[in-house]
């Protein structure tokens, strides 16, 4: 049986074989609409690249590494998704690691050990510094994703943590709210993070003009529900008065929504809860978790953009982020 060949593709949308290249390979300028066209002429016509030859004539794979934390958390497995969809409209196979934030696994990985010749890498470091990936021993581009980072000549794409957690905070000041419990507080290991949402929380109290009570900032292990529960039986056990919870992330706020229930608080009449990272499973939460929602989709389409552009763009770039309202604040 004949293969298909990007000729076939072209004649059955009525557009050139090099502007299907150009779909398949991301590169050059090609309408959303011809796209969406080419995608499914590929599939209707079940259209196989022939990896060799094309990286033979274009230098490319047609395969990226992904090397996230902790794909147990359901925040990095949502992104592992969003960027695995990104690649696929582009024909390109990703292959994802977890480094549990094990300098070692970060190390290794940046540095290409073990792995087969990549178009590039798009990593997730919790351990190694600007500093550590300026001196890598492989050449394969790199985009860097969170906030561990700090100033760096690489491509790194991160939320405005500080940004997102005032508005968050803001919220339930807006509605009423004026003694909030921050959980999440971290204060030794790889915490930027946390720093930062911290730091938006106390930026978004001093503006509404009201003090800072420490008892009501609680620190935590790692971002688990069992940490978020813990927090919320810490705060009743010592008496602390509490109308509101921001919670550093989304499995924080469900472990701290399962507490308060069990203490026979209503969320949101007697406590309003809000967390982030807009996982699935608040969505079906009761009663489902209002949220800091990143653009996970945008995060997965900036990643390839910046990782396959010939001169990719130095440097941090800030994602956008929303605020997800639902019932429990």
């Amino acid at each position: 049986m004949r293969r298909t060949t990007l000729k076939d593709v072209g004649d059955h949308v009525g557009v050139s074989a090099k502007t299907v290249s150009n779909v398949i390979n991301g590169t050059g300028w090609v309408r959303e609409d011809l796209k969406t066209r080419v995608r499914q002429a590929v599939v209707e016509l079940g259209y196989h690249p022939n990896s060799a030859a094309r990286q033979l004539r274009s230098g490319r794979s047609g395969m990226i590494a992904l090397a996230v934390p902790d794909l147990s958390q359901p925040y990095f497995a949502e992104l592992a998704s969003a960027i695995v969809a990104a690649a696929q409209e582009r024909m390109i196979t990703v292959m994802i690691n977890q480094t549990n934030g094990l300098p070692e696994t970060e190390r290794r990985i940046s540095d290409g050990v073990g792995l087969p010749a990549m178009d590039g890498l798009i990593l997730s470091p919790l351990a190694l510094t600007a500093a550590d990936l300026s001196d890598r021993m492989d050449s394969t581009p790199i985009v860097l994703l969170g906030e561990h980072i700090g100033e760096s000549a690489l491509p790194h794409l991160t939320v405005d943590n500080a940004a997102a957690a005032q508005a968050a905070t803001e919220l339930l000041i807006a509605s009423g709210r004026r003694r909030i419990a921050a959980v999440g507080a971290q204060p030794t290991g790889p915490n930027e993070t946390s720093e930062l949402r911290l730091t938006g929380y106390r930026a978004a109290l001093r503006a509404a003009g009201l003090a800072e009570d420490g008892r009501l900032v609680r620190t935590v292990v790692d971002f688990r529900r069992r940490e978020g529960a813990a927090a919320i039986e810490g705060l009743l056990a010592e008496g602390v008065d509490f109308d509101a919870v921001f919670a550093f992330n989304d499995l924080l706020a469900l472990g701290a929504m399962h507490a308060l229930a069990e203490a026979g608080l209503r969320v949101p009449q007697d406590v309003a809860v809000i967390g982030f990272d807009d996982i699935e499973e608040g969505r079906y939460s009761t009663p489902p978790l209002t949220t800091v929602a990143p653009d996970k989709a945008a995060i997965g389409r900036l990643a390839l953009d910046l990782l396959l552009a010939d001169t990719p763009a130095a440097g941090e770039t800030t994602v956008p982020f929303s605020i997800a309202r639902r019932m429990s604040a």
